[in-house]
């Protein structure tokens, strides 16, 4: 199988680079306009565009069409001229570019362009300019004391497309609104917009303000901070500098592609050569301060909301880490849930379907452990079937 078809589309847009923006009509534009603006109205979270085909939006988790308008290959071109306009060429030499799109004052979108077979396809995830409160995105109580820690590691972990970037904007706006500190972040692209509050926050967009994320944290231990955002951990060279700025005193923040707070860990610690694995294993045990991983599950009234694990340091957890003890963890953070404010996956799926936000169903589907998180519901259920027999309940109050 060939593909030098497509492939000749792709090269013969080299002549179109050195396009005049003034002669664009941006009708393409208007008509994505259109298009957000019913993603936005049906509660949806991207929307994706793809040449060849029609548009479609991810609403309550899942890909639905918006038409049965098919994009062609040239108003595809035209799009990304439009959208784009002088980082048009950045598309045709590196096949893909992230941006922002402002929609209007409530609404901006993260975007991602890129070719494939077809031609030019993007997707415009939804960001709300008003930066949600952690109280409005349900999480839990115990994520308030990691804005109020002087130094040390926080990660923010979880699948594309988990709400982590939410959450992390929201642990910084918490800090903004409370405290006097200097933030720097560290984004590709920027998403959510900090205005300076009580606390300063200076935001630098990949690209535009920074060649890469290494070289930027590093520039920014030199820039007096009391707080740095990293949007992603992606190479082995940011983790070691944020595991550095962490170590020297700062509050660091950061996401990562991963399922859990063991898987966190483990990949962090593997992303090092094994001659320095023990060396890397005891930096993290004495800078990881928090690890928050969600899942976004579907709620009752046909909306989502996160499922969060919470690792918080103790001693228990940094000796587990230091002594490479990783499959205890689990244990650990199940036990610390009342004294120390942890949870695992399954006691947030089980807290979320006892405020009856989630359905059985839906909790044993998102479980870790499927049987132990049955029988959980079981007993919660069986306990509030005796709470409603008068016999049951004398018996429990005459036991107790």
């Amino acid at each position: 199988m060939t593909y030098d078809t497509d492939e000749s589309l792709h090269d013969n847009l080299e002549n179109e680079i050195n396009f005049n923006v003034q002669e664009l009509d941006f009708h393409m534009r208007e008509k994505l306009k259109k298009y957000l603006e019913g993603l936005v109205a049906h509660g949806g979270s991207d929307l994706h565009v793809k040449s060849g085909s029609i548009y479609r939006g991810r609403i309550n988790g899942e890909i639905v069409p918006l038409s049965n308008e098919t994009l062609s290959h040239k108003d595809g071109i035209q799009l990304a001229k439009e959208i784009l306009k002088g980082r048009f060429k950045e598309l045709v030499e590196h096949k893909s570019v992230d941006f922002t799109f402002k929609l209007n004052d409530r609404f901006r979108f993260r975007g991602n362009m890129f070719f494939q077979t077809d031609g030019v396809s993007a997707v415009f995830r939804v960001i709300p300019v008003e930066i949600p409160t952690l109280k409005s995105l349900n999480l839990p109580k115990s994520i308030r004391d990691f804005c109020y820690l002087k130094r040390g590691l926080i990660l923010v972990t979880g699948p594309t497309g988990s709400g982590k970037s939410t959450t992390l904007a929201s642990i910084v706006n918490e800090i903004n609104m409370t405290q006097k500190k200097h933030i720097i972040t560290i984004e590709n692209p920027i998403e959510f917009i900090y205005r300076d509050y009580k606390s300063l926050i200076n935001q630098r967009a990949i690209g535009q303000d920074a060649l890469d994320f290494s070289t930027a944290l590093r520039s920014a231990l030199r820039e007096d901070p009391d707080i740095i955002l990293v949007g992603e951990m992606r190479d082995l060279e940011t983790i070691e500098t944020a595991i550095h700025a962490a170590e020297t005193g700062h509050l660091v923040l950061s996401t990562l592609h991963t399922t859990d707070a063991k898987d966190t860990i483990n990949r962090i610690i593997g992303m090092f050569p094994g001659n320095e694995q023990n060396k890397i294993r005891m930096s993290l045990s004495a800078t990881l301060q928090g690890i928050i991983s969600q899942r976004l599950v579907q709620t009752t009234e046909g909306k989502r909301t996160a499922a969060v694990e919470i690792l918080a340091k103790n001693a228990r957890i940094e000796a587990l880490i230091a002594e490479n003890r990783d499959n205890e963890i689990v244990d650990a953070i199940k036990e610390g849930k009342d004294t120390y404010g942890m949870q695992t996956f399954d006691q947030a799926l089980h807290d979320l379907y006892a405020q009856n936000i989630i359905t059985e169903a839906e909790a044993l589907l998102n479980a870790t452990n499927k049987n132990d998180l049955q029988m959980a519901i079981r007993n919660l259920d069986s306990l509030a079937n005796d709470s409603h027999d008068p016999e049951s309940s004398l018996i429990a109050l005459k036991e107790a």
